[in-house]
């Protein structure tokens, strides 16, 4: 994980724009120390690391409680905010990405919970299954699609795994049929939800020539990849180094878009081609070994461990979570964590 960090301090030997780079170091700072301070011999009792889990789950439940109430103040509002590209009001100074994100971890945790924990007091198991069903209908409340998106891999893999290694058909099944209707009944039943995906249509013409529309959300994403790419492609080497990046993103866009506004002149949209136009080929292969390595450690919670660092490598698809301060350490806070657990946690 810290390779995450080295990069970009490498990057500083051919970065021209020194202010900038040393801003990406401190942003990424959590992926040198947290690494450090996980990998010293503590450890905690399975009890200590479920109690840490449940707390998890509970702070998650009630940031969504908090948005609901925003969302409740002025409803009508909030769903025509969805047409233009808006969303309801989250934690982390709204940043609805991230938040979404960790939505869906505490889905998963819950799930793990539930499934590895089905002797626990009927209570307990009650509770978390409500808060469990709330998590997911707020997560379509939401409408955020990195969050979504990672919520149905979850769905995905948990059905290929219950049909490849225990052939439970049902099981596969009624996930499965989870897959398809969970959509549907959150277009029909919420507003948020239907709004969002009518903002798509409109803008999909746009996405799909990657033609500029002043704050078109996924058009402008979809010319950054391109610009992203472009820079790959001219600086294959060594890319541009992480303090250039947004410099060189700009000259591509008034190279090619002449016309973008200012506001629209975002980073690349993933986390993949920012280390690639930082690092080059070397930096975008690092980048990918980065993500595929959890895949090849044995954990206690295997499956669930591999759905994880498989929602954390698709969330970078088409995000740039690592280069904001929130994303760097939910990121590396988050996956230590579930690495930490299964390593190295005492038996109560």
């Amino acid at each position: 994980m810290s390779l995450l960090f080295f990069i970009p301090l490498l990057s500083g030997l051919w970065s021209e724009d020194q202010q900038a780079w040393r801003e990406t170091l401190q942003v990424k700072l959590p992926l040198l120390f947290l690494p450090l301070a996980f990998a010293a011999p503590f450890n905690f009792s399975r009890k200590q690391w479920e109690w840490l889990a449940y707390i998890f789950i509970g702070t998650i439940s009630a940031a969504t409680i908090w948005s609901l109430f925003h969302y409740a103040a002025n409803p009508t509002a909030v769903n025509e905010g969805y047409l233009k590209a808006k969303s309801l009001l989250t934690p982390l100074e709204n940043d609805h990405v991230r938040f979404s994100w960790l939505v869906s971890v505490a889905i998963l945790t819950a799930i793990c919970i539930l499934y590895t924990k089905r002797n626990s007091p009927r209570i307990t198991v009650i509770l978390l299954s409500f808060i469990l069903v709330w998590l997911i209908v707020f997560l379509h409340l939401l409408a955020a699609r990195t969050g979504l998106f990672c919520f149905y891999i979850i769905l995905l893999v948990a059905a290929g795994w219950f049909i490849y290694k225990k052939m439970q058909w049902r099981y596969a099944v009624s996930l499965l049929i989870l897959l398809f209707a969970l959509p549907v009944a959150a277009y029909r039943l919420m507003p948020t939800f239907q709004n969002r995906v009518k903002y798509f249509k409109y803008d999909l013409g746009y996405f799909k020539e990657t033609k500029y529309l002043p704050g078109a959300n996924d058009a402008v994403r979809v010319i950054s990849l391109k610009a992203g790419y472009g820079i790959i492609k001219e600086n294959p080497g060594g890319g541009v180094g992480f303090g250039d990046v947004f410099s060189e993103t700009k000259k591509w866009y008034n190279t090619h878009y002449p016309k973008m506004a200012e506001r629209d002149q975002i980073y690349p949209s993933s986390e993949w081609l920012i280390y690639g136009a930082a690092g080059g080929i070397p930096g975008l292969i690092i980048f990918s070994l980065v993500m595929l390595i959890p895949f090849f450690i044995r954990t206690h919670t295997g499956l669930a461990w591999r759905i994880l660092n498989l929602m954390a490598a698709a969330s970078f698809l088409f995000d740039i979570g690592l280069e904001v301060q929130f994303g760097v350490f939910i990121y590396a806070f988050v996956i230590l964590c579930w690495w930490k657990y299964p390593r190295h946690s005492k038996k109560v």
